[in-house]
């Protein structure tokens, strides 16, 4: 079988304390886009991943590994699964591309299987192993709290085109960025800061860019060439090095960058994203 598994974007980026078990409590208006890695899987002799970024782990580091490993022990699976990757999705670039590979490998094992494992169970196993996987499950356009684990599905927003742009480079890691994060305390509930992002013609702020700044001081640079393209609103997604971009640039491209359209998509119920 063949699925997509798609970016996402974080709309809005809320960090809002530091908890005890280290990780942050955070608020976030998330959003799958149509730029999607594109995964195959079928049954064989063994268990195989293979890739063609030759960047990407494909050993216990690699999430599709680690999704497999865990698929069969909460459920007994044991048959082989080969699984190959096209990888679209820029790693380190905060796109959430090696979470939804996670859960799309979930999703393809129990589909594969026919076990029929509720799709919330699914989603609570994707949790154990990434924050942003069991977005995944959701209906592509979602309210994120806690570590980003407690997922509510919103309505789909309208579909419009987006630009992604990315310096060329080597991105930041995930765990680094959080580190040099300042939580912010804020008097809202994140209830409110949800209603916030869909209401006030939605609200595109991270949380996380002035640590990826003070880490990377050249995107503080960026961002604002971004501006000088023409666009109207710009905005980091998740730990970074991508932006995300709306408006009509007067050119699209910049030197030592990557830039490309893509657009919202969603997923119906007991299905996957189609493009």
């Amino acid at each position: 079988m063949k699925l997509n598994s798609p970016a996402k974007l974080n709309l809005f980026f809320r960090v809002l304390n530091k908890r005890d078990d280290g990780f942050h409590e955070i608020a976030s208006l998330m959003q799958a886009i149509s730029l999607c890695d594109l995964m195959h899987f079928e049954f064989a002799n063994s268990d195989t991943i293979t890739c063609t970024d030759p960047k990407i782990p494909l050993d216990h580091k690699n999430f599709i590994y680690q999704a497999r490993e865990l698929f069969r022990s909460k459920t007994g699976f044991k048959k082989p699964v080969a699984i190959h990757v096209e990888k679209q999705i820029p790693i380190m670039g905060g796109l959430g591309g090696g979470s939804g590979n996670l859960a799309t490998t979930l999703y393809a094992l129990n589909f594969l299987s026919r076990l029929k494992i509720p799709e919330e169970e699914l989603a609570k196993w994707a949790g154990e192993l990434s924050s942003d996987a069991p977005f995944f499950f959701s209906s592509g356009t979602a309210f994120a709290e806690r570590r980003g684990e407690k997922i509510a599905s919103l309505k789909p927003l309208p579909k419009q085109k987006i630009y992604l742009a990315r310096p060329k480079g080597d991105g930041l890691s995930t765990p680094l960025v959080y580190k040099h994060c300042t939580p912010n305390f804020y008097k809202e509930s994140p209830k409110k800061l949800m209603q916030a992002a869909l209401q006030n013609a939605p609200i595109f702020i991270n949380d996380l860019e002035p640590a990826a700044f003070s880490l990377k001081g050249e995107l503080r640079g960026f961002k604002e060439k971004l501006f000088e393209l023409g666009f109207d609103a710009v905005s980091m997604t998740g730990s970074g090095t991508t932006f995300f971009c709306f408006g009509k640039p007067r050119v699209r491209s910049l030197p030592k960058c990557d830039i490309w359209e893509t657009s919202y998509v969603s997923r119906a119920k007991d299905g996957w994203y189609q493009i």
